[in-house]
């Protein structure tokens, strides 16, 4: 049985999907509210409703689990980024061995081994979440990943209305990034083959390094119309983020994320044909942004 965290997420239900399109195996969700679910989906699977931070709720849920897709929800009112990641998967990682689970597979960041690892907020946590499970005893792969596609999405308005998208990176900094239909396609694959052992990183990084002037370049062409970048600096970043209600431990997270993507958090991986993923941002500006925006 595989067992998904997760499972309306913008990674887990593309996964979710993915799964039940490509295996027989039985897939349990571990799920707030079932009514989020899909008809199609919740007539499928078996439902944990609960909170996967809840020993009780992970007893019920991974009972037997052969492979369990972990991944951290966001807690934008966290006191710590520990509470975030490490603290909330601590009880998941003492029940996946006493429940024998076999093999996890866990949504992480890139940035391991980068002289900045260790300062990056965010991904920082990330990655001492990545060592706990690691630490349980079961095969682990952490999907490794840059900045998403979708990110893009939260600014639908500004680039309809006033054709300006913002960041906080350099506008000649080339980087990876990678649409979370392939993220959830790699952590699909490796869910239903499971014939990998130990722990790993398994990077997900698109087919190119693309800096923001390169984005805004697409998105012009894609959407017809000029779309310019404005780098924003992390001051007025934290500004906004605290606007929208994000406590203290997270903004700072965030703000220390940002200044290593500057600083190369992401480009310490090399693209291979293992770690290159489909989706071109072009291919994803038609697909995806087009029509929101259009919407």
């Amino acid at each position: 049985m595989i067992v998904v965290t997760t499972p309306t997420g913008s990674i887990g239900s593309r996964l979710l999907r993915g799964l039940l399109d490509r295996t027989d195996e039985p897939i349990r969700v571990v799920v707030r509210d079932p009514a989020r679910l899909p008809d199609a989906v919740r007539d499928r699977v078996d439902a944990v409703t609960g909170s996967h931070g809840d020993p009780a709720v992970l007893d019920r849920a991974l009972a037997g689990a052969g492979a369990v897709f972990w991944v951290a929800p966001p807690n934008r009112q966290a006191p710590t980024l520990d509470a975030v990641y490490a603290d909330f998967t601590r009880p998941a990682a003492k029940a996946f061995a006493a429940h024998g689970v076999g093999h996890v597979v866990s949504v992480s960041a890139l940035g391991r081994g980068t002289p900045v690892a260790d300062r990056a907020g965010l991904v920082t946590a990330s990655l001492a979440m990545d060592d706990l499970i690691a630490a349980s005893g079961v095969a682990h792969r952490a999907l490794a990943n840059p900045s998403f596609m979708e990110n893009l999405l939260r600014q639908t308005a500004s680039i309809r209305d006033d054709g300006v998208f913002t960041d906080t990176l350099p506008a000649d900094l080339k980087a990876p990034v990678a649409s979370t239909r392939d993220i959830a396609a790699a952590g699909a694959r490796l869910l239903i083959d499971r014939s990998w052992t130990g722990t790993g990183e398994v990077p997900v990084l698109g087919p190119e390094d693309l800096s923001a002037a390169d984005l805004a370049r697409i998105m012009s062409e894609v959407l017809g119309r000029p779309v310019r970048y404005r780098r924003q600096s992390l001051e007025d970043f934290r500004a906004a983020l605290q606007g929208h209600g994000t406590g203290e431990a997270l903004v700072e997270g965030y703000a220390a994320m940002m200044r290593a993507k500057g600083e190369g958090l992401d480009n310490g991986v090399r693209r291979t044909a293992e770690t290159g993923s489909p989706t071109a941002f072009r291919t994803w500006c038609e697909e995806v942004l087009r029509p929101a925006v259009d919407a």
